[in-house]
């Protein structure tokens, strides 16, 4: 296995690394079911999943990586697996801080992050300004996050400063409407990876992933380990992104 991923490496061309790589973990709940296990324990497995993919990226040197770790719509799931994912996210930033700090990690975080309850929101605050100094990479979690929540807030916030006259309504661009996005300041994924063989993006950075390539695997989130990454920044790397244009723009 070890030759197998130095082979995958290989292919990997490092002028042609996507800056940012988003992520839809899905699949945790299908493992368990498949291992005779509740669906915590899936979550819980799929965490390890997490700290190779931020390993793995750190590694290639990818900047930015955004993980879909909670949705708006998880919030409808039981109670029970609810209030287990937002303990194993209170551990996950007890435990994993340090190996952010030892890899010169920033953490960030998107959505709507005050309906996390003021224990978890604690963590993440602290966790966040502990690794605000950090520089060559960026872990951004999405979490209570939903596309057109966004969306809706920053049209409102828009308005708000179009009333009070802090933005006119003719200046509007694309760019202005990115700055009031959850992700102002971050670039746009170039690679999007669904696990668990859904080919949707349910509800995630619509706004950010208009020119986004989407890589889609049957690998549920808790299998999903550096060979699947690589194989996935590989067929990205293949792939000719032409933003609208013809291959021969491209290409001069």
């Amino acid at each position: 296995m070890l030759n197998d991923l130095r082979e995958k490496m290989k292919e990997i061309d490092p002028e042609r690394l996507p800056r940012h790589v988003a992520i839809i973990m899905d699949g945790n709940g299908r493992w368990a079911e498949s291992h005779a296990l509740g669906r915590v324990m899936g979550h819980r497995k799929g965490a390890e999943s997490v700290r190779v993919a931020v390993k793995t990226c750190r590694e290639l040197g990818i900047r930015y990586l955004t993980l879909y770790a909670f949705s708006t719509e998880n919030w409808n799931r039981p109670q029970t697996e609810v209030s287990a994912l937002l303990k194993l996210l209170g551990e996950y930033l007890d435990n994993e801080v340090q190996g952010l700090m030892d890899q010169d990690i920033r953490l960030a975080a998107v959505g709507c992050l005050e309906s996390l309850g003021e224990s978890v929101l604690a963590k993440l605050r602290e966790a966040t300004a502990r690794t605000a100094g950090n520089q060559s990479m960026v872990l951004n979690l999405a979490l209570s996050y939903g596309g057109r929540d966004e969306l809706t807030a920053a049209v409102n916030r828009m308005v708000a400063d179009a009333l009070a006259g802090k933005l006119a309504p003719q200046a509007i661009t694309q760019e202005s409407v990115a700055g009031y996005l959850y992700t102002a300041g971050m670039p746009d994924p170039d690679l999007l990876i669904r696990t668990g063989g859904e080919c949707r993006i349910s509800n995630f950075l619509l706004w950010q992933m208009a020119y986004t390539e989407f890589y889609f695997t049957e690998v549920l989130w808790p299998d999903f380990r550096e060979s699947h990454l690589l194989k996935a920044v590989a067929e990205y790397q293949r792939r000719e992104r032409r933003f609208g244009m013809t291959s021969g723009q491209i290409r001069k």
